[in-house]
């Protein structure tokens, strides 16, 4: 059995999360791959907002297992506090939440490295969430970190020790004003592990590939977005994990032939939270009635989100580099009462006009050139089928699928799971 994957195409904020929702009835195994709590998946339903941040998307549906796979970084103090919103839910949680055992631990002097780190570079930021990701991923890489293995033998405090006596050293070097309270940080972070411990640590990619041999449906989550992968991303202003296809092999042990379909995620316009190129973004009316309909703050940080027309040469290129199979629009209903449209076709290049994303995107590179078209002012927020859709949408979702040349199965029109069309 195929493992299909769900992936954001922009710059994060998609609306990853309701969409997995949606899709959960339709999987056993839902399983996050990549990234940790600098990721903010927010899903509504019953009248309720839900924001999870290690959690999988598919938490609230019965009969579905979550899997937290080891391409992922864990914070136990925030994943706490993820649990402790569930608990009104009545949920089985040790049955239906399992952790891989090879996913890696932030430690309290990780989000500390993150801050002293962020606050050398001065006007040069990235836009951390300091959320202590980087330092994280940059340990694990250096053959340094800890692992929620490790909770399981009697000496991880001492790895502990090792490791944050380490990144003390390193947070002196960097010479900035830190202020921190270390034993406060770590009372928290060792009554969290305990909670952590509670739960059913697997080796995750023995156990998916034993639910492929017994015909389970499983789905990839993906957290972040294409453009912030590591590799292929607006570097440096991107995340620290692979947030494309290939991520999803490595980040759940899952074989590349065992991949099957490729949904990829993409708002009818675009949006960037903290720093980094932004070709199509506006400072315009324009773009504060995108963010203010479109409700563009970060569920992770509470960062207004840029916002700007779509970018179809970014688009393009996300599709390309994840085999994407089938595309879900969200968020038409925010351009509702815009006369007229733009969408970004190509880039005027260093004096050419160039249809491929290129290595550098900032703003003295790249100038972008759009295509016109009517919009729509009906409110699609109450539709609830393709053949309500306004016309000049639906023009607009076949001008899409022609420069994509890949379906778009799925329009959102609101943030609820109900709000959901499908073509």
């Amino acid at each position: 059995m195929a493992v299909d994957l769900l992936l954001g195409l922009q710059w994060g904020d998609e609306g990853k999360g309701k969409i997995v929702d949606v899709l959960t009835q339709n999987y056993d195994i839902i399983a996050r791959f990549q990234g940790g709590p600098n990721a903010g998946h927010t899903l509504e339903f019953d009248g309720i907002k839900h924001v999870l941040h290690t959690i999988p998307s598919g938490i609230f549906h019965k009969g579905a297992i979550n899997i937290v796979g080891n391409g992922v970084v864990i914070d136990p103090v925030i994943f706490q506090k993820e649990l402790d919103n569930l608990e009104k839910f009545n949920l089985d949680i040790p049955s239906i939440l399992l952790i891989s055992r090879k996913a890696h631990l932030i430690l309290p002097t990780h989000r500390l490295l993150d801050a002293a780190s962020e606050a050398s570079k001065g006007k040069a930021k990235i836009g951390s969430t300091l959320k202590g990701i980087g330092p994280t991923y940059m340990d694990k890489t250096g053959r340094n970190g800890m692992r929620i293995g490790d909770l399981e033998f009697s000496d991880w405090k001492e790895k502990y020790r090792n490791l944050a006596d380490k990144h003390e050293a390193m947070i002196n070097f960097y010479d900035v004003d830190i202020q921190y309270d270390l034993k406060e940080l770590e009372e928290d972070f060792f009554k969290a592990v305990e909670t952590l411990k509670k739960l059913t640590f697997i080796d995750s990619e023995e156990y998916l590939f034993n639910a492929q041999r017994e015909g389970k449906k499983i789905l990839a989550e993906g957290a972040q977005g294409s453009l912030l992968d590591i590799d292929f991303g607006t570097y440096p202003f991107v995340t620290s994990s692979n947030t494309t296809a290939a991520g999803a092999c490595t980040g759940l042990g899952v074989a590349p032939n065992k991949i099957g379909d490729v949904k990829g995620i993409f708002k009818a316009y675009t949006t960037r939270v903290g720093s980094g190129p932004f070709p199509t973004e506006l400072f315009d009316e324009d773009g504060a009635i995108m963010a203010k309909v479109g409700n563009e703050f970060g569920a992770t940080t509470g960062r207004a989100r840029r916002c700007g027309w779509l970018d179809l040469v970014a688009l393009k290129y996300a599709v390309q580099i994840n085999g994407v199979t089938e595309l879900m629009m969200m968020k038409g209903d925010v351009l509702s009462g815009f006369k007229t449209l733009k969408v970004c076709t190509a880039y005027e290049y260093k004096g050419k006009t160039i249809t491929h994303f290129p290595y550098n995107i900032e703003e003295e590179s790249v100038t972008p050139i759009y295509s016109e078209m009517d919009g729509w002012a009906e409110d699609l927020t109450k539709m609830s089928s393709s053949d309500q859709l306004p016309e000049t949408l639906n023009k607009y979702i076949d001008f899409l699928e022609k420069e994509l040349e890949v379906p778009i199965k799925i329009v959102s029109v609101g943030p609820d799971r109900t709000q959901t069309i499908y073509r």
